[in-house]
């Protein structure tokens, strides 16, 4: 592997790393505190944290890393003949496929619905409930796919150059 694709490698396998590390926090513990506050408040703070993720340095981490996987991809194919080259192909898919896909399909969506929704209003804890159960699970998935992805990434580099 040439130091430009060693160094993008790390790059995503950090990066996909991070991201990991996010969407563990909020499978672990965020969202269950936010379930335990009554209905208005959990509303009211996801919607507010959903506004404050939006940096500079979170969509750097979630997005140029998407890219950076993306670059491995097509260098895969570039390089399939080197027994790292598989590796990076299943490490970019699962960060793509399985953390950015799932944002993008289904996350933001939910997250834009919620922020459409007055706390206080009639209807609010039913949907809050909904939100709760359907985005901590598709969470799960994207944890386990990042996850997945920078071990991928991290054995990619690892893998000796034939």
């Amino acid at each position: 592997m040439d130091g430009f694709l060693f160094a993008l490698t790390l790059f995503a396998a950090l990066g996909c790393g991070v991201v990991a590390g996010v969407f563990f926090a909020f499978s672990a513990f965020v969202m269950r505190a936010l379930a335990r506050l009554p209905a208005q408040q959990g509303i009211a703070a996801m919607q507010a944290i959903n506004v404050a993720a939006v940096t500079p340095v979170f969509m750097t981490a979630l997005f140029g890393t998407a890219l950076a996987c993306g670059a491995l991809i097509v260098s895969s194919f570039l390089v399939w003949g080197e027994p790292f080259a598989a590796y990076l192909l299943i490490g970019g898919a699962l960060y793509l496929l399985g953390a950015i896909g799932p944002t993008g399909v289904y996350h933001v969506p939910r997250n834009e619905a919620l922020a459409e929704i007055e706390p206080s209003s009639v209807g609010a804890e039913d949907h809050w409930s909904r939100y709760l159960r359907g985005w901590t699970a598709w969470n799960h998935l994207r944890f386990a796919a990042a996850l997945a992805a920078s071990a991928t990434l991290v054995i990619a580099l690892r893998v000796p150059h034939a």
